[in-house]
């Protein structure tokens, strides 16, 4: 492996690929620069000189700005750099030509397509709780009813989709949560459902109807657990209920054009914006080409790289819908009396993400180079296929959530730190590194630090990781799904009663 990475040609510094010693030397465009002190993997060093208040280039593009004076071959990081990010901003429509050199394949995965046309990648049971105190009552049905089938469960997964809202919420903090809510009971990788009611809480069942709209009454089924004198043997008579009727149902082709992929972040490190992010664009340029739909959130990790996406949008209205996206949020931050620079934690800076400019500009590269066909406001579904992108935070859970809500069938989340979690749809884990990848091999689904060794290609990798998404769309488990790590988050701002 290489000693270290020049990004992009006009960047003043590089990335050392492995833990180098002080006084080490590199050959950086012909020139030595010699270490002033140790430095970890993942981390900056200047291979230039630095004047105090001259941006720090990465990626080509300004990470921040020197706070003092930095020689060739110093640490470059959070001591001595300053994000130049402060509130919101006026942006110009200045579109650019976007590019896709890949190919329709014709290719399939094996997925279930449902009555109304949609497809799931999953034919799992769910138990939707319209309030938090009647999650307890859901996993007693589901415990009851995984005793009596035994091994003639014909679900791929069954679940509790266990949350603590749903009653003393006003304003968006309830819309939020009955639209989320919906969305998932509404996602096609349920063969059946269970909405399960308390009966005095806030998002009441009859309202929670309504706004489902029309379903397939089969599959879907209701209860409002006061209304019964022994709830938990009137759940389990409807989960049988949806037994009978998906215990039918059979995987058949589906082409790639139908598959709608989240794309997300976390425990982010100094190469995640030179492999499993790239790797993540590369693969939602080929998935669009084939027809199909991703979808990029976490919106204060686009702060500093916006304009990127701006200028991809694919007319005038698409723009301001992303000028909207990106201020809307900053305002959310300037409510609270919150700077709308303050992202990276700990971890991300441990791993050498040194301002929130560092981490967006690897963050945006899961979008790709294609562009951008519609904004989405959070707990909105998907209606466009292509590029879209979902307002939510950065949190992993709220955004992996609000991906799932969207409809997609599963989240791609790259990490340098490594996390165990997962949503109620299969979340793929994929390492920047081969280190978190052979330490937890338990947790991460997919290696992407093989980009940084010299015995694989580029196109390779990508082709790896194609059939890799296609296995598990066709039914095999992810790890979050084999060690049951499955959650659901719902965006709150507002007064609990």
């Amino acid at each position: 492996m290489r000693d270290y990475l020049k990004i992009h040609e006009n960047d003043n510094v590089i990335l050392a690929l492995k833990d180098l010693k002080k006084d080490e030397q590199l050959n950086v465009d012909g020139a030595m620069i010699q270490l002033k002190e140790a430095t970890y993997r993942g981390h900056k060093v200047a291979i230039k000189e630095i004047r105090k208040n001259e941006d720090i280039i990465k990626f080509g593009y300004p990470i921040g700005h020197a706070l003092t004076g930095i020689a060739p071959g110093e640490l470059v990081h959070t001591h001595n750099t300053k994000t130049n990010l402060s509130g919101t901003e006026e942006y110009q429509y200045l579109p650019v030509q976007t590019t896709n050199t890949f190919k329709e394949e014709k290719r399939t995965f094996r997925g279930y397509r449902r009555e109304n046309g949609s497809v799931g990648i999953r034919n799992e049971l769910w138990i939707v709780p319209t309030v938090g105190c009647v999650n307890g009552i859901a996993e007693k049905i589901i415990k009851r009813f995984e005793k009596y089938v035994g091994d003639n469960n014909p679900f791929d997964n069954v679940l509790v989709l266990k949350h603590s809202y749903g009653c003393s919420q006003l304003g968006d903090d309830h819309e939020n949560t009955k639209r989320i809510l919906v969305n998932a009971v509404n996602h096609p990788n349920a063969g059946g459902v269970l909405v399960l009611g308390l009966g005095c809480e806030n998002n009441e069942l009859p309202a929670f109807k309504k706004a489902l709209g029309t379903v397939n009454e089969s599959r879907v089924k209701f209860l409002i657990s006061q209304a019964v004198t022994d709830e938990i043997e009137e759940g389990f008579k409807l989960v049988m209920e949806l037994y009978e009727e998906v215990k039918q149902d059979k995987r058949e082709n589906i082409p790639l054009s139908e598959l709608r992929i989240g794309l997300k972040c976390g425990g982010s490190d100094g190469f995640s914006g030179i492999t499993a992010n790239p790797l993540l664009g590369r693969f939602s340029d080929y998935l669009i080409a084939q027809g199909g739909t991703t979808v990029l959130t976490e919106v204060p990790e686009m702060f500093g790289a916006e304009k990127i996406l701006m200028e991809r949008a694919a007319n005038e209205e698409v723009f301001h819908k992303v000028v909207g996206l990106i201020n809307d949020f900053k305002e959310y931050f300037l409510q609270h009396n919150q700077p709308v620079y303050e992202n990276p934690s700990p971890g991300n800076k441990a791993g050498g993400i040194t301002t929130l400019e560092d981490k967006s500009l690897g963050c945006t590269q899961k979008a790709g180079t294609s562009t951008v066909v519609d904004v989405l406001k959070y707990g909105e579904v998907l209606k466009t296929k292509g590029l879209n992108l979902l307002s939510a935070p950065g949190n992993d859970l709220i955004a992996s959530t609000a991906l799932a809500a969207a409809g997609c069938h599963m989240v791609l989340f790259t990490t340098g730190r490594g996390t165990p979690f997962g949503t109620f749809v299969p979340t793929v884990k994929i390492s920047t590194n081969t280190q978190i990848y052979e330490t937890k091999p338990h947790w991460i689904d997919f290696n992407a630090g093989t980009l940084l060794e010299d015995h694989i290609s580029a196109d390779q990798v990508l082709n790896n990781f194609v059939d890799y998404i296609v296995n598990v769309a066709s039914g095999e488990m992810a790890n979050n799904e084999k060690n049951d790590f499955r959650e659901i988050s719902i965006f709150k701002s507002g007064v609990t009663l």
